[in-house]
């Protein structure tokens, strides 16, 4: 698996904020939006490979690493953060872009396409996370909980439970240590995030969604991501779904050259 080189960090000022994002290759834009407790260096795996192929670029949402927050304040929302995607678009992407996210990001990407869909050339939506009507979540209150044991001075505990609960019992323990300090730098943003509203998007606008949509699930990924997916399916006909084999709600970190020919097939 080829990975980019160390990249450094850029910044860009918009809506007198400073978003930190790197970018590798060149081409047709395409932006990577990361998911809880995460920053631009999820995509280390993707870099190089779609990079051959496009721009891509990995911004870190507002709140996340390196920015220091001290989980006060309001504003932590996914309209809040779709907004920075679609300025982030048009100041350094410089126009219409390819959209990726995972988990939360893949709602985050979702909104930014029904907001703007002008802006958006395809979207890739991995694990992306819904909050569906009537569906039980049995993982119960576990942001909640995460939340309060951070809070607490338990983070390793609290990150452990919360990265258990997405992708699977032991998960933490086994994750590469880049993956854990990245995580570490984020634990701040779970205090934003368990109080956080997610509504479900607007069926309607999803029918009428124009840019071409990519579905993309772990196979051994848990509930409720599955059920999400296939929602979702069901609401966009013309969409393509695919699943990457031997791989969990991480699939871009535990099988990333198959989720990278996924995604480039597409794309292509």
């Amino acid at each position: 698996m080829r990975f980019a080189p160390d990249l450094p960090a850029l910044n860009v000022d918009f809506d007198g904020y400073t978003t930190t994002y790197a970018e590798y290759g060149t081409g047709t834009p395409l932006v990577l939006v990361h998911g809880s407790l995460c920053d631009w260096r999820y995509w280390k795996p993707q870099l190089a490979e779609l990079g051959r192929q496009y721009r891509v670029l990995t911004l870190s949402l507002r709140r996340y690493w390196p920015e220091r927050w001290d989980g006060q304040g309001e504003g932590f929302s996914i309209a809040e953060h779709a907004e920075q995607v679609l300025a982030f678009v048009e100041q350094v992407a410089g126009g219409p872009a390819h959209l990726a996210g995972h988990s939360r990001g893949g709602r985050v990407v979702l909104d930014a396409a029904l907001r703007k869909p002008g802006m958006v050339r395809s979207l890739t939506l991995a694990d992306p996370g819904l909050r569906l009507p009537g569906v039980v979540d049995r993982r119960g209150n576990f942001r909640q909980r995460a939340r309060d044991l951070i809070r607490d001075g338990r983070a390793e505990e609290g990150l452990a439970l919360f990265i258990d609960a997405v992708t699977g019992p032991d998960t933490w323990r086994r994750m590469v240590p880049w993956f854990k300090d990245m995580v570490r730098d984020n634990a701040a943003t779970m205090l934003g995030q368990a109080d956080e509203d997610i509504p479900l998007p607007d069926e309607l606008a999803l029918q009428a969604l124009l840019p071409p949509v990519l579905l993309v699930g772990g196979e051994l990924s848990p509930e409720p991501f599955p059920t999400a997916l296939r929602w979702l399916e069901d609401k966009l006909p013309a969409a393509q779904r695919v699943s990457i084999e031997h791989a969990s709600h991480g699939m871009n970190l535990s099988n990333p050259r198959a989720f990278n020919a996924a995604v480039l097939k597409f794309l292509a």
